[in-house]
């Protein structure tokens, strides 16, 4: 029985990952993975969705053309057999971009096959028994199917479907308003479509924040049909699927579900481990198991952020862990955007996490509308808040909707990881008209609500 250092089940972002840091020290390890290569990210999610939003985006920019002397769009009109071909062919790059990155080390150190455990140290690979010293686990997610629409599968495209469409029917449900369900419903609404999108409480994109959970609601619903009410029941018809959403019935062609995503711990067999479908008890900075101490876990599989740089780190962490002396990890701060048109973010601490730690601290607020450069874009929409500690005045987090606040996210992360107070940032330098003048507005509304001394200026004295 031929037996590894190191078995990383799994390529993607997270395996592979992974793959680099084991490499680093050993040639004796393999990745294993028996489903499409290309990593979630480049193949079904954040790339192919992101050229949908800019599509659906340029388009919907046609009905502020008159507003700016421009005429004749009137007559603009969409091919959405073109627009899931070019998806596609741009999808196609970033999937062949991420198997050029694996053809130095595929011949010798892939298997495309199921890895499934035998025993917690013995994988069984296709017709293959092996056995390995650590083994990696960062085998992904697989969408959700809600109860209701058993049965209806024919109707339903998930996230891993949605992209293989050759073309766009007419009238949608998205079942799920999270950060997919919102970004890929407004997409298809603003490509001309029926779409209806349905969540089972008053939330949007995972908004802590309750002020900006109202008013982010209350936008969006002025654009989209949304419904709060949760899917009762479906049942065919002759010309498509009903919907029972509880207060009226809606006919559509097409489901899109994004009802969450739940850890492949089914396709390894992870009962022989102890657990199966839950997340198992690990380190969140080694992402070491805690019952089995040479089994890592990466990527979707741990059960936090499903996001592509999330699950890099985490791979990069497990890798490091299985081939030198156990290190904990710092996390970075964490920082989440939904890239809906205006963009909805978090960075450093949610409310609800300050809320539930009990932390005392102030809110500082911008609406950007009637910010300067959001005038200039025709974007007059969006609400900021900023929270810093009561006490010392260090920034501690931020909930957000606002045209451009992907960049202001980012901002905001980077002052909270350096442990920088209000008055500290409002100090650093913000050009004229920007965006970025809003997040100003929002600081300043701030530092008239902590205690840490403000300086004459701004601007702080020389040395």
């Amino acid at each position: 029985m031929k037996k590894y250092d190191v078995v990383i089940i799994g390529a993607g972002s997270g395996g592979l990952s992974a793959r680099r840091e084991v490499a680093k020290k050993t040639d004796n390890y393999l990745v294993v993975d028996g489903g499409v290569l290309g990593t979630t990210c480049a193949r079904v999610g954040c790339m192919p969705s992101k050229v949908l939003i800019q599509v659906a985006q340029d388009f919907n920019r046609r009905h502020k053309f008159s507003e700016q002397g421009i005429h004749g769009h009137e007559s603009l009109e969409v091919n959405t057999k073109e627009v899931m071909l070019h998806v596609r062919k741009l999808r196609d790059r970033f999937v062949r971009g991420v198997l050029g990155g694996m053809q130095d080390w595929k011949e010798t150190h892939f298997k495309s096959a199921i890895a499934e455990f035998v025993n917690p140290h013995t994988l069984r690979i296709g017709e293959e028994t092996i056995q390995a010293d650590k083994i990696i686990v960062a085998t992904g997610s697989k969408p959700n199917l809600p109860p209701p629409l058993e049965g209806c599968e024919e109707f339903c495209v998930n996230t891993d479907q949605f992209f293989e469409l050759e073309d766009l029917p007419k009238r949608w449900a998205v079942l799920g308003l999270g950060v997919i369900g919102l970004e890929l419903g407004q997409s298809l609404h603003r490509l001309g479509l029926e779409v209806t999108g349905i969540a089972r409480r008053q939330n949007i994109a995972g908004i802590t924040d309750p002020e900006l959970n109202t008013y982010v609601i209350k936008k969006f619903s002025e654009e989209m049909n949304l419904t709060f009410n949760g899917l009762k029941g479906a049942r065919k018809s002759s010309s498509g699927l009903v919907l029972d959403l509880g207060d009226r019935e809606i006919e559509v062609d097409k489901v899109l579900v994004t009802a969450g995503r739940y850890p492949c711990w089914d396709s390894v067999r992870g009962e022989v481990l102890g657990f199966k479908g839950q997340v198992p008890d690990h380190d969140p900075h080694t992402f070491q198991l805690v019952d089995h101490e040479h089994i890592f876990i990466a990527g979707d599989n741990t059960g936090e952020y499903q996001i592509l740089h999330e699950a890099s780190d985490e791979g990069k962490i497990a890798g490091f862990n299985a081939v030198n002396p156990l290190t904990k990890f710092r996390r970075r701060t964490p920082l989440m955007i939904t890239f809906s048109d205006p963009n909805i973010a978090f960075s450093g601490k949610t409310y609800k996490e300050l809320i539930d730690l009990k932390i005392d601290f102030a809110i500082g607020e911008v609406s950007f509308e009637g910010q300067g450069r959001s005038i200039v874009k025709l974007k007059e929409n969006g609400l900021l808040r900023v929270y810093g500690d009561k006490k010392s005045g260090k920034l501690i987090g931020a909930e957000m909707m606002g045209p451009s606040c992907e960049h202001i996210a980012h901002l905001l992360s980077w002052v909270i990881d350096q442990d920088l107070t209000v008055n500290q940032v409002l100090a650093l330098p913000f050009y004229h008209p920007v965006i970025e003048e809003g997040l100003r507005t929002a600081l300043r509304d701030l530092r008239d609500k902590v205690e840490e001394p403000s300086p004459v200026l701004e601007i702080f004295p020389c040395d």
